[in-house]
């Protein structure tokens, strides 16, 4: 239900914090439209001079403090000085919010209630800008997400709440396992949600930093549920940028999305889990899910094969993946060759292919993340009885490093081959440059960041 810090930013409780750390956007739910870092995709006046007295960072016992550093993306607002001046204006820049408040329906009693005693916790200043220096495979992130113990966690939810899962699937087509494929996959089954106030955290960030413009409708937003009743202030306790309970809602992506599923008069997608189960399910149903279809498949990609049409503009009909000779393992066949679909090959030519459907790009609109995405496609069919992918991942393959991914776009610029600014991040203008040189060197076009093809680029 993230929605986008620039994606989504729930990812960041639990198990999801692990996925940002891997190959997601910075703020992950919070979706790209609808608000989980991306969290994995970028967050984002003038510098003034620092107040004499540092602000505090907050009045977590035992929390990490304030690194006191400029953020590392270099955007004006994430100074130091410019933090710290914005963290003395604190107060005032939360009782300006009162007017919005008020337009949207909160009372004065309960703004003054919700809202005092509110402090910055600074420390989410150096989550919002950290750029971990490694990242993991995409196969260490499926292993480390898709496993033993939380499938069999998965199945006893799935049983316990059958009638609840009925209900819903009922009303929505949307499938039971993909739902507690997700729900898993975000807070490993409500343990993991995080423990941040989303009032303090949201606060925080709609005052201080590069994105106060969007976290100032997640406060305000936050407010309003406060002010309906369906959550109690110690129920919102989630990640830095805001989202939470086991599915890991922004606050304007419950205002969209969230149900009253049992009929209380509240919807509470914390510890209901009929509305937890209702409200995920109408996040994805409006968002384009499509029911009694699945999410995609693995394919077997042809050696030769021309990986220039590995890309998510360039979808077709499965019977002319078919025809260009894409199987599934063991040959099994496509139960409907008229759907459209992309091939995605995250690991190059040297790992699986995989026929991604319009439901994938559904589960992409839940976290803009394609590791993310394929990890709960892959999790919900293992719920369902479905084996392990068939093909072996190149696990001899390592990640590139920040300073290497960087140095990579560098060369390729270098070359005339990538257009943007080096910043470290792989996106689709990365992999799509990646491609091209790859292409111009006689290799396989598959747009994937070995080592190996850092080397070509160094002229080695």
């Amino acid at each position: 239900m993230m929605q986008s810090v620039a994606g989504r930013v729930g990812f960041l409780a639990g198990t999801a914090m692990i996925a940002a750390a891997l190959l997601m956007p910075v703020c992950a739910h919070a979706q790209a439209q609808n608000g989980l870092s991306n969290l994995f995709g970028g967050i984002f006046s003038g510098q003034n001079s620092a107040p004499t007295q540092a602000a505090p960072s907050g009045p977590q016992t035992g929390a990490l403090p304030w690194s006191g550093e400029d953020g590392a993306s270099g955007h004006p607002l994430m100074t130091a000085a410019a933090i710290r001046e914005a963290a003395g204006n604190f107060d005032n820049c939360v009782a300006a919010m009162w007017p919005d408040a008020a337009r949207r329906g909160v009372t004065q009693e309960n703004f003054q209630r919700f809202t005092a005693g509110l402090s910055p916790d600074l420390r989410i200043m150096d989550l919002m800008d950290s750029q971990p220096e490694f990242t993991k495979s995409i196969w260490d992130y499926l292993d480390i997400l898709v496993n033993d113990n939380r499938l069999a966690k998965g199945r006893e939810i799935l049983a316990k709440y059958k009638a609840q899962f009925d209900a819903t699937e009922k009303a929505t087509g949307v499938d039971r396992y993909i739902i507690a494929s997700i729900w898993g996959i975000e807070s490993n089954y409500s343990t993991q949600m995080g423990d941040r106030s989303v009032l303090q955290s949201t606060a925080t960030l709609a005052c201080i930093g590069r994105r106060q413009a969007y976290f100032k409708d997640e406060f305000l937003s936050a407010l309003e549920i406060l002010n309906r009743g369906d959550l109690r202030p110690e129920q919102m306790r989630g990640s830095w940028a805001g989202a939470f309970g086991p599915t890991q809602f922004m606050p304007t992506a419950f205002k969209r999305f969230a149900v009253d599923g049992d009929g209380d008069g509240r919807r509470d997608v914390v510890d209901n889990p009929t509305d937890l189960i209702a409200s995920t399910a109408n996040n994805l149903k409006k968002d384009g899910w499509q029911p009694g279809q699945t999410w995609g498949y693995e394919v077997v990609v042809p050696q030769g094969f021309n990986y220039m049409l590995a890309d998510r503009a360039k979808a077709m009909p499965i019977a002319q993946w078919d025809k260009l000779g894409l199987k599934r393992p063991n040959n099994q066949p496509f139960p409907h060759p008229a759907e459209k679909a992309y091939l995605l090959a995250p690991a190059g030519a040297q790992g699986p292919g995989f026929l991604m459907l319009q439901n994938y790009r559904v589960i992409m609109k839940y976290n803009p993340a394609e590791a993310y995405a394929l990890a709960i496609g892959h999790f919900a069919d293992r719920l369902r009885g479905g084996q392990p992918f068939v093909q072996p991942w190149p696990r001899q393959e390592r990640e590139l490093s920040r300073t290497e991914r960087l140095e990579l776009q560098q060369l390729l610029a270098q070359r005339g081959f990538y257009k943007g600014t080096p910043d470290g991040q792989f996106g689709g203008q990365t992999r799509e440059a990646l491609r091209n040189f790859q292409a111009s060197i006689g290799v396989p076009a598959d747009g994937f960041a070995s080592s190996d093809v850092l080397d070509r680029l160094r002229g080695r």
